[in-house]
């Protein structure tokens, strides 16, 4: 029979002073956590998610559980940027990582470095995933799937510059449609960003100017390979591109995303060239039946006409009809020449009474008049100056002899031979006598030039 191991903190029955080892709770934690970590390394656990979060900074956070317990898991935003699909609560999953102690909750945990669905793989959850929500979307809906072109003048292909996809599209365009021109925009079809590029190339030919149907598509692989072609951006920009699209990625057994979101799907690359010219094709063959229908009616009338012909030929009365054509083209010739020379007197007739209408209209021109009556005015102006300055001549020589005769009575040339004029001092009026002025009054002389102020001394 085995020892029994000795109790931590030493045997009460011992009569020695027991010595105890305290740890801390971090202490103890992290313990905990490196014989975790060490035991369990890797391991394999199998549960149904619950709780499932997604964190802005990209990390997930749930919890795994059975009829019987429960663990908690985390899956950093390195490792779930490498998932195909997307966890939610009630899916049944199989996790790979390491045992490991979150140690400010004292919880014990999971760090998932792999996540896939149990029984059926991580593409196909995502594929189911994406379907449902596109489909919500109306993304699926026949109602806005557009038709294609008649006749497409410029034909997009998205698809990789490298692949065999490429060379057979070109190849049957060609071949079937030798004057479309076709804009190519090259991209990856498969692995980390090819998704994007293949959204890229199709939102770019969208909008350029004059591209009728775009073509995205590749040729055949594994569900891997074809992968990009059931992401969500490729599937959006196939149901915003302005222009119808046909998808054909793959063989006819493969279906895709993009087929289901296009407004045509082909079973393969080649098809899809072939369903764009289909309606080129169609409308050549129906331009060849109207013209092989045209042929044969206008062929089936002529032969009708002929025979129509020779049976009037066979009438009676058109026997001597080239005799009765020629008498008729005979009296045809003569109207012509009588009508010919009755147009030749009437023009004669019409252009000597134009000629006579130009002379009465030179006679009466508007110019001439006018030179006329510019002379007459010109002789009416010089008149009129003759008699304007003898009429002036006339009136300066009377304002002349007015002007003497104002000169002899004006009191200025009275003042002007050496007489005054003697004036009150408040000029009211002019002294006529010496018994209106007393001595020492003020007054005022105008003279020929000039004022005197002058005051009285005496008077006689």
């Amino acid at each position: 029979m085995s020892k029994p191991p000795p109790l931590p903190f030493g045997d009460p029955g011992q009569n020695h002073t027991p010595t105890r080892k305290v740890a801390s709770v971090s202490e103890l934690t992290r313990r905990i956590r490196g014989l975790l970590e060490s035991t369990h390394r890797e391991v394999w656990v199998e549960g149904e998610i619950a709780n499932y979060r997604l964190w802005k900074t990209g990390h997930l956070y749930f919890t795994l559980r059975d009829e019987h317990a429960q663990l908690k898991g985390v899956m950093f935003r390195s490792a779930a940027r490498q998932l195909r699909f997307t966890p939610e609560d009630g899916l049944r999953v199989i996790a790979r990582g390491q045992v490991t102690v979150y140690e400010p909750k004292g919880e014990y945990q999971i760090v998932c470095e792999h996540l896939q669905p149990q029984g059926v793989g991580a593409l196909q959850v995502a594929f189911d995933q994406l379907k449902r929500t596109l489909e919500a979307d109306g993304l699926f809906a026949a109602e806005r799937k557009r038709p294609l072109p008649l006749l497409p003048r410029q034909i997009g292909v998205v698809t990789s510059a490298d692949g065999a996809a490429l060379r057979d599209i070109l190849q049957i365009l060609t071949r079937r449609h030798p004057t479309a021109h076709v804009v190519i925009r090259p991209v990856q079809v498969q692995g980390d960003g090819a998704a994007v590029q293949i959204a890229s190339g199709i939102n770019q030919l969208a909008r350029e100017n004059g591209v009728d149907v775009i073509i995205v598509g590749r040729g055949g692989g594994s569900l891997e390979d074809l992968w990009a072609f059931n992401e969500e951006p490729v599937a959006r920009a196939i149901a915003t591109a302005t222009v119808p699209v046909i998808s054909g990625v793959g063989h006819e057994s493969d279906v895709t995303i993009s087929d289901m979101v296009a407004d045509v799907r082909a079973p393969t690359p080649s098809a899809a060239a072939e369903i764009v010219v289909a309606g080129r094709d169609e409308l050549v063959g129906r331009v060849d039946r109207l013209a092989d229908r045209l042929r044969s009616t206008v062929r089936e009338t002529m032969r009708r006409r002929r025979t129509h012909v020779l049976e009037l030929e066979r009438c009676p009365g058109l026997i001597s009809w080239p005799a009765r054509l020629v008498l008729r083209g005979r009296y045809t010739a003569e109207l012509i020449h009588a009508l010919t020379l009755a147009i030749r007197t009437t023009l004669s007739s019409h252009d000597r009474h134009l000629r006579t209408a130009r002379l009465r209209l030179a006679n009466h021109e508007p110019g001439r008049r006018l030179e006329a009556t510019r002379t007459r005015v010109v002789a009416v102006h010089e008149r009129l100056g003759s008699a304007l300055a003898r009429k002036l001549e006339g009136l300066q020589g009377q304002l002349r002899d007015l002007t003497g005769r104002l000169d002899a009575l004006s009191p200025l040339g009275v003042l002007g031979r050496g007489y005054a004029v003697c004036w009150h001092g408040d000029h009211h009026a002019i002294v006529r006598d010496t018994a209106s002025v007393s001595v020492g009054d003020d007054l005022s002389i105008t003279l020929h030039r000039g004022h005197l102020t002058a005051t009285v001394t005496g008077k006689d």
